[in-house]
């Protein structure tokens, strides 16, 4: 079930058994990973003992308060930040393209939040986007490899030596969100103690499914905007899409991120507070758009419309639209609704302190 979802959720820049060397799904990149005697592919999966990277060392952490001032935190995932190209497709965690971005999305992304919290960030290594679509069913299996040793790792040393017992809040978007699902249905399920304290989860631009939340029975979506312990997820695009949209599932389960309803009744945009806007290099100065961006849950495309904003503005990068076609908001799903989710966030970081 989750094999579908993961794959289709990291086309940005982003069943365990191992590939062999000619299958249809990695044609494009025989010669280039290696291979062993066997002919198996070599790439770590899940269920391999993998040791993680070392989160003890400061210099693998992207965020980390030099002062502890709020009473919740923010745990920060950050989406796919580097591209491969012909190299192995598991970054390093030095790798400085994915670093470069990772600061990016962290200035851009995870900053809606810091109303809310203490922001904790770590690197991590990362799979490429294009091999992933390479790979097919069986990247699930490579999600649960590497990616996720190292986010449950930072995740564990960070509730041992940095929470001190304070809620948090988890944020990811596309394969950052991807490794919080992972996270929310295997470490958080097995240490209840520790999901007591998740005020939400901001799971954004990764299909979170019905058939997920089937399977992972101590999980629920948000109903309102402030119920507390619950996922807040969507993928945004226009009304209209010029080709298929890979984020699009009709069984995703959604919450509007204006009205925080779950209803297919639209939210105008005077309801949005604001809309933040970066260049697509992020070097030009970022910019503030009130009342820019309506919202309306479509639950046949599994998606948020928004009709009031301009799709050569907000859909993905050009060089992305391959995959992306315009009219898909994925880039911007947090930029788009990004003051009405810094908003709710503080509300239920109050309404999970009031529920004490």
């Amino acid at each position: 079930m989750i094999n579908k979802i993961f794959v289709i959720c990291v086309f940005l820049f982003s069943c365990v058994c191992p590939l062999k060397a000619g299958n249809k799904n990695i044609r494009w990149i025989e010669g280039l990973i290696p291979y062993d005697a066997g002919g198996k592919f070599k790439l770590p999966s899940a269920g391999d003992n993998i040791a993680p990277s070392d989160y003890s060392d400061p210099n693998n952490w992207l965020a980390m308060p030099k002062k502890i001032n709020k009473k919740a935190d923010v745990f920060f995932v950050y989406p796919t930040s580097w591209r491969a190209g012909d190299k192995y497709p598991v970054s390093d965690i030095n790798n400085p393209e994915m670093r470069y971005w990772a600061e990016f999305y962290l200035k851009y992304r995870a900053d809606a939040f810091k109303t809310s919290g203490n922001i904790f960030a770590p690197y991590y290594r990362q799979l490429d986007a294009a091999f992933v679509m390479s790979a097919g069913k069986d990247a699930m299996g490579y999600f649960g490899g590497v990616p996720q040793t190292d986010i449950v790792a930072a995740f564990d040393y960070y509730i041992k030596n940095f929470n001190g017992g304070r809620p948090f809040i988890l944020v990811g978007h596309s394969q950052g969100s991807i490794m919080l699902m992972l996270l929310l249905s295997g470490y958080l399920k097995e240490n209840p103690e520790v999901y007591k304290r998740m005020i939400a989860a901001y799971v954004i631009g990764a299909a979170v499914t019905e058939d997920f939340y089937r399977q992972n029975r101590h999980l629920k979506p948000a109903q309102r905007p402030d119920d507390v312990g619950v996922i807040i997820s969507y993928n945004t695009e226009a009304p209209r899409v010029d080709g298929k949209n890979p984020m699009s599932d009709a069984k995703s389960v959604l919450i509007n991120p204006v009205s925080w309803k779950t209803s297919e009744e639209p939210a105008p945009k005077e309801e949005n507070i604001a809309s933040l806007y970066v260049s697509e290099d992020g070097k030009a100065a970022k910019k503030k758009f009130k009342h820019l961006a309506d919202a309306r849950i479509d639950k046949k495309r599994g998606t948020i419309i928004c009709s009031t904003a301009g799709r050569d503005m907000w859909s993905s990068a050009k060089e992305s639209r391959a995959y992306f076609p315009l009219g898909v908001f994925h880039e911007n799903d947090i930029p788009l609704y990004y003051y009405n989710l810094r908003k709710n966030a503080e509300t239920r970081v109050k309404q999970y302190f009031k529920n004490k």
